[in-house]
């Protein structure tokens, strides 16, 4: 991964971010795990990993992201990382300034959120849950594999017991009888987090509709579109989506912030701002004050 530059209050780029957020009362934020990953929420972070699951390391496994969808492995296992793995991303508290700093741009705003991020940390940190889209899911919901019906459960008390019951040497759960199952069919469950077309889209079907309300009552007027973090894993999510919302509203500006792919389509770059840059001293570097 490029190393980011580092962006000063006093440059050009941070200034016209700060213009730009000034000039335009309606914002859209797209957000991609670029941005939770600068407040400490990284599937690529190899200490933590190595300091959470001491026994995947053994097994040749460095970071997070190497275990999605991996399936070669027992259910005692699965679910032992799993547990950790969610509660850590989902449930435990978050003290990153990020967040809360980010908010701070746009709370007196007409905004919107679109993430690919599963963690919920918008809403956890004081973003308007009416004003936020997440269709990629949510760690905090369950759901059949089957799956048998469109409808989920709350993962955090099946996450909680089965955490009393991980032995610490092993890291796998000790009592089968809590490894998950469908509470409808007793088929294999998952999280609620898109992964193939067994994904249960229901749950966010208010979401989207409130988005594309909001969207359509923006996109005729002028707005400003901020994309944090969001590379080329998932593109058609965020990356791609926010690139043909600019191009529908010639009324728009676009800043694209991310520590690698700041690249920029040619036919809006005349109305965008690209900046190479960690997520939280991009958006420190917005504020008007520092």
């Amino acid at each position: 991964m490029s190393v980011p530059d580092q962006i000063a209050w006093e440059s050009p780029a941070a200034h016209r971010l700060r213009q730009w957020l000034a000039d335009y009362d309606r914002v859209l934020i797209g957000a991609g795990a670029g941005l939770s990953a600068s407040a400490g929420v990284d599937f690529a972070d190899r200490a933590a990993f190595a300091r959470l699951y001491p026994t995947l390391v053994l097994r040749g496994f460095e970071a997070d992201y190497q275990l999605i969808g991996y399936e070669e492995w027992e259910p005692a296992e699965k679910w032992g990382y799993l547990a950790t793995h969610v509660n850590e991303i989902r449930f435990r508290p978050h003290a990153h300034r990020l967040y809360p700093a980010l908010l701070d741009l746009v709370r007196e705003k007409d905004y919107f959120v679109m993430t690919s991020n599963v963690d919920a940390l918008f809403a956890r940190c004081g973003f308007d849950q009416e004003r936020i889209f997440t269709p990629q899911g949510d760690y905090a919901a369950m759901q059949c594999l089957t799956p048998c019906q469109q409808r989920t459960w709350p993962s955090r008390p099946i996450i909680e017991e089965i955490l009393t019951t991980i032995d610490a040497k092993t890291q796998r759960v000790t009592d089968a009888a809590l490894l998950p199952k469908c509470p409808f069919c007793g088929a294999e469950v998952f999280l609620n987090v898109r992964g193939g077309d067994w994904f249960v889209e229901a749950p966010y079907d208010q979401q989207r509709a409130r988005f594309r309300q909001w969207l359509y009552h923006a996109t005729k007027n002028a707005m400003l579109i901020v994309e944090i973090g969001a590379g080329f894993n998932t593109p058609g999510v965020i990356r791609w989506p926010l690139e043909a919302i600019a191009r529908a509203n010639r009324k728009s500006r676009f800043v694209r912030i991310n520590v690698a792919h700041i690249d920029m389509p040619t036919d809006i770059s005349d109305r965008a701002l690209s900046m190479r840059a960690d997520a939280f001293d991009a958006v420190k570097a917005g504020h008007s004050s520092c």
